[in-house]
């Protein structure tokens, strides 16, 4: 099947046509042409403002297969992470069982082949996820694992995390932590500040972010290896990552799409789907989320995405589950919020060479001769999401029902080409 795409503006800082708008012929998975004339196709894509980029790549999404699969199951997460943009997704561990043998990243490798989308298994950093005892990594890494990562569960013991970046050096390997001191956010809602006082709910302090953040860096610098910290939201978290980066640390980061949409102030007050783990922080942590971004401190954009059913939703704020659903809507999320300060170029690279570079994988390039892994979008197209459409098994999504602007054409990749 050959593909045109008509007049798109290519954003792939590697290919001579960066920031050039250009025809491109995609056959049979394939990069074959691209210039200024108009070859035959057997499809023609076009659209006002349309635009390609490598295919982004998602470094933090649940998929609930295998055990939760009423939350989602790989076919649902593949077509949600299509409809978003995403050509490949990181799976968080935090599956029944949990992703901690050959056989666990098998099945999700085995079972998303066919797929549009590429699913990649982070691997359990401790066995069951629970912070003890460190899982086979090196069986798991030649299996498949891209990292390791307890997920959900943020890792808290000083001396496994420890073990776990000496262990990781034998094969290069990249160990991801979400930065939390559990004990400090136990039984916590939304932020701690002014607006949880008069909501009268239990606060999450900035510390347990920042104390964790300190305490790995140390961790780092002492062991060596190399450290991602996953979904941080304080000013004093990328401050302290911006000083290890200038010191040569091996250390990376990044951020829920949504994480500067709102702040504590502005969320509907004990609105379940508003809640999130780490929560919409101070507007003081919001502009140092910009500025982490502006500056590279920030490699990247994730979804977050976190699919509940109603069941762990729709109950008492105190009671419901963390986490939206946020495959379908990261980019325009990201692009509604920071567009007016970041340019296209700019967040187009953390959700497409940022995730990559973290992994040491490669970034696709959009030349001719090239495999196609693309993502078609359009920077300036406003749409109102909304639970009808979603593709995702569930609905927990503040943003159904508000205009975003950017949308997605959609993906080419494994040779499958899905238009939305």
């Amino acid at each position: 099947m050959k593909v045109l795409l008509r007049a798109a503006t290519i954003y792939s800082p590697q290919s001579a046509f960066h920031l050039q708008q250009q025809n491109i012929l995609v056959e049979n998975g394939m990069i074959t042409y691209i210039g200024t004339d108009t070859p035959h196709a057997d499809k023609v894509v076009e659209n006002d403002d349309l635009c390609v980029s490598a295919g982004w790549m998602d470094l933090h999404a649940y998929v609930g297969e295998p055990g939760y699969e009423y939350k989602e199951d790989i076919q649902s997460i593949a077509a949600a992470a299509s409809k978003g943009g995403f050509t490949e997704v990181l799976c968080l561990p935090n599956t029944y069982p949990v992703i901690q043998t050959k056989g666990a990243v098998n099945y999700l490798k085995n079972h998303s082949a066919n797929l549009p989308v590429t699913l990649h298994p982070i691997a359990a950093a401790t066995v069951d996820t629970e912070g003890k005892d460190l899982t086979e990594m090196i069986d798991l890494y030649q299996a498949g694992a891209v990292a390791f990562s307890d997920g959900i569960k943020p890792l808290q013991g000083a001396d496994v995390i420890l073990k776990a970046l000496q262990y990781v050096q034998l094969f290069d390997g990249l160990l991801m932590n979400k930065p939390e001191n559990t004990r400090l956010s136990e039984h916590g809602q939304m932020h701690e500040g002014i607006t949880s006082t008069q909501l009268g709910m239990k606060g999450i302090p900035s510390l347990a972010e920042e104390v964790t953040v300190a305490r790995d860096l140390q961790l780092l610098a002492y062991a060596g290896g190399k450290m991602h910290f996953s979904l941080i939201s304080t000013a004093a978290a990328v401050e302290a990552i911006r000083k290890a980066k200038a010191e040569g640390l091996q250390v990376t980061c990044d951020v829920a799409s949504y994480q500067a949409c709102f702040t504590d102030e502005t969320i509907l007050p004990f609105d379940t789907n508003y809640k999130v783990a780490p929560p919409f922080r101070s507007q003081t942590d919001a502009e140092a989320i910009k500025r982490g971004l502006a500056d590279g401190t920030i490699d990247a954009l994730v979804s977050a995405h976190m699919p509940h059913d109603t069941e762990a939703k729709k109950l008492e704020f105190d009671l419901a589950d963390f986490g939206i659903t946020n495959l379908e809507t990261a980019f325009a999320v990201a692009n509604t919020a920071l567009g007016d300060e970041l340019t296209t170029e700019l967040l187009v690279s953390k959700f497409a060479t940022g995730p990559r570079k973290i992994l040491g994988h490669q970034v696709p390039v959009i030349a001719v001769g090239e495999v196609a892994n693309l993502t078609l979008f359009q920077p300036n197209q406003t749409w109102i999401p909304a639970d009808a459409d979603t593709l995702s098994k569930s609905v927990n999504s503040p943003f159904f029902g508000i205009e975003l602007k950017g949308r997605v054409t959609g993906t080419i990749h494994k040779g499958q080409v899905v238009l939305h």
